[in-house]
């Protein structure tokens, strides 16, 4: 996988707390994917006028869909024409580097989460030409990865899953040191803390952002499930048990904050994503989703007393959760340079 190094080049990717000049997303048109597509569309709507209050939001939508887009996002929020295939902006999106010259980005390979999905030619091209339209250079690579795979602390740090890059469906003939090189050098990291996952996961084979998400440098919220008898529990748990006294990219023993899981337990489960740490920091605010769990106003309570200074701002996304994502994985930012 030789290719140019963004490290050579002084570029890194920044933290999701770093300013952002835009946020990316995608609009809904993946057919079948939900039962009620209006709904998801009020619920995409939703989280980029949200957004929209805070920084720039550019929507991606196909020629068919560019007039439903308009009809339902507010005035400042920009609709490009683009051919798209689905609506996960985070996986399909480039991530973008930032460095003394300027702005950069680096693109995975996309396979449709290990080829879950046909077709997926137009999303494996987004990043490409979301970099193209801002007129940054490109690093490439041959990994087969998402973006909602990976959390970084932009000081030198990344953490992903097993369960994801490992898996056979994306990357089968790479070792583990292959991968974690290959993040390295695409993400200008030096530093790949791997945890366990999450095998139940039937959409992203257990993304990251899913589980944990670093605060600021040298603090991680993790995801935690205190109902024994949900089938999530003992995933939390191993989880939690592989960032107890890891140590980052600095040397520094990552401090752990928490944040309640919704639930999994089948009579209560909704179906799709229940993760509060599929969150999105936008400027000055943090975009927490809210799926109709009692755990709803918990979620609310612990980002405000994690980013005092931020306004805290809840999404009700049941309808998009059901396709398995949350706010998080339809969105990605763009730092400012």
């Amino acid at each position: 996988m030789a290719r140019d190094d963004p490290r050579d080049d002084g570029y890194r990717m920044p933290a999701e707390w770093a300013h952002h000049d835009a946020c990316w997303m995608a609009w809904p048109c993946r057919k079948g994917l939900w039962a009620d597509s209006e709904s998801v569309r009020q619920d995409y709507a939703a989280v980029a006028n949200t957004i929209a209050r805070f920084e720039p939001v550019k929507m991606l939508a196909p020629p068919d869909r560019v007039e439903q887009a308009r009809a339902l996002l507010h005035d400042n929020v920009d609709v490009i024409e683009m051919p798209i295939d689905d609506s996960w902006a985070r996986d399909s999106g480039p991530n973008f580097l930032t460095g003394e010259a300027g702005l950069a980005g680096s693109t995975f390979t996309f396979n449709a989460w290990g080829g879950k999905y046909e077709p997926y030619d137009q999303d494996a091209l987004m990043g490409r030409r979301i970099l193209d339209l801002v007129g940054v250079r490109r690093y490439a690579s041959d990994l087969v990865a998402e973006g909602g795979g990976v959390t970084v602390d932009g000081e030198g740090t990344v953490i992903t899953t097993e369960t994801c890059f490992l898996n056979r469906n994306r990357n089968p003939d790479l070792s583990k040191r292959e991968v974690e090189a290959e993040l390295c050098r695409t993400l200008g990291a030096e530093k790949v803390i791997w945890i366990p996952g999450d095998p139940s996961d039937p959409e992203t084979d257990g993304h990251v952002d899913g589980i944990a998400a670093f605060i600021e440098p040298g603090r991680l919220l993790v995801e935690i499930n205190r109902d024994r008898g949900d089938p999530h529990h003992p995933i939390c748990e191993r989880n939690r048990e592989a960032l107890t006294r890891v140590r980052d990219a600095r040397g520094r023993v990552i401090e752990l904050e928490f944040i309640q899981e919704g639930s999994y337990r089948p009579e209560r489960w909704n179906g799709g994503c229940s993760s509060y740490v599929n969150s999105y920091l936008a400027n000055g605010a943090v975009i927490v989703p809210g799926y109709g769990y009692d755990q709803d106003a918990e979620a609310v309570e612990t980002y405000a007393r994690l980013y005092p200074d931020r306004e805290i701002v809840q999404v009700p996304i049941h309808h998009l959760s059901l396709g398995g994502g949350g706010v998080h994985c339809v969105t990605q930012q763009q730092p400012s340079a």
